[in-house]
């Protein structure tokens, strides 16, 4: 008798310390939280867009909201030497978010004009939920890239014309190279140099590195590209002063190789070759809402 009850003395001891450890492990299993990256390295003010995959394991409805002064979505941002990124931007607030049970909600965030990613370097990214109802937090793991510099190979600076939102203003566009592992990439940026503002920068696609990118700007001050993708294959591209993509469309090399002319009235087309597809007016997609604000180039980067 004397040891069945000193049996249950033991049992009911190791259950009161394992029990707030039992409830820790339940409660994390509570939300789950993945944070996917696309790829490893991305060029100075690219877009690093991360997916977000919030999965609800309560076992009831949850809303996730700011609640206790806390934001509800966050992310903790460390360079390659360990130490923390600060935010930049205020605009990170994120509307509430109500998960059904069992499910899962996928969200694309770009943390390019939130955090001071525009060093070179590696990067560590991790994000976290706040569910305010158990006053706690659920991680994601850690996803790591690197930003790394892109080699110029064009640039031109342009006034913005009457008529146009800001005239008098100036813009820079630029077209970069940058060589993946396998492959080369072109790029193109729009930018303020004066207000140190990075409108867009954003492949144009996969480039022949030996095929020098052709490039005009119109009347109407917008950039036109003409470059290689692959052996008798080339891309045009029409971007805007704003860094939106106007208009892009492929062409094939028959017996005349496509290039950029200038018309009579200072429009900008493409002749020879052959179009494989129409151009698309539609423009490039716009970036989720934490992305709305371009990022502001460092002031030693400025002029």
């Amino acid at each position: 008798m004397r040891q069945s009850a000193l049996t249950y003395h033991v049992i009911h001891r190791a259950l009161l310390i394992l029990s707030p450890l039992l409830f820790a492990l339940g409660a994390e299993a509570q939300i789950q939280v993945e944070l996917k990256l696309p790829r490893l390295q991305y060029i100075v003010y690219e877009p690093v867009v991360t997916t977000l995959g919030i999965t609800n394991l309560a076992g009831r409805d949850i809303d996730l909201q700011d609640a206790n002064g806390q934001s509800w979505l966050g992310f903790e941002v460390t360079g390659s030497d360990g130490q923390t990124i600060a935010s930049i931007s205020a605009e990170s607030a994120q509307p509430p978010l109500k998960i059904e049970a069992g499910q899962k909600v996928t969200q694309r965030i770009d943390l390019t004009p939130l955090y001071l990613i525009h060093d070179s370097g590696m990067y560590h990214v991790r994000a976290h939920v706040y569910f305010s109802d158990l006053d706690r937090f659920f991680y994601s793991q850690t996803g790591v890239f690197e930003v790394t510099d892109a080699r110029p190979i064009w640039q031109q600076t342009v006034g913005i014309p009457e008529g146009v939102a800001a005239p008098g203003d100036v813009r820079t566009y630029s077209l970069l190279s940058n060589r993946f592992p396998d492959h080369t990439s072109l790029y193109v940026r729009v930018q303020d140099r004066d207000k140190g503002i990075v409108y867009a920068t954003y492949s144009l696609g996969r480039a022949i590195a030996f095929e020098e990118p052709q490039a005009e700007i119109d009347r109407g001050n917008q950039l036109h590209v003409l470059h290689c993708v692959a052996p008798r294959s080339w891309a045009y591209s029409r971007i805007g002063l704003n860094g939106e993509l106007i208009a892009r469309s492929s062409f094939m090399e028959t017996k005349t190789r496509p290039r950029l002319v200038r018309t009579a009235d200072g429009e900008v087309a493409v002749r020879g070759g052959m179009i494989e597809a129409s151009p698309s007016q539609k423009g490039r997609s716009t970036a989720p809402k934490l992305s709305a604000r371009p990022p502001v180039l460092p002031k030693d980067e400025q002029r």
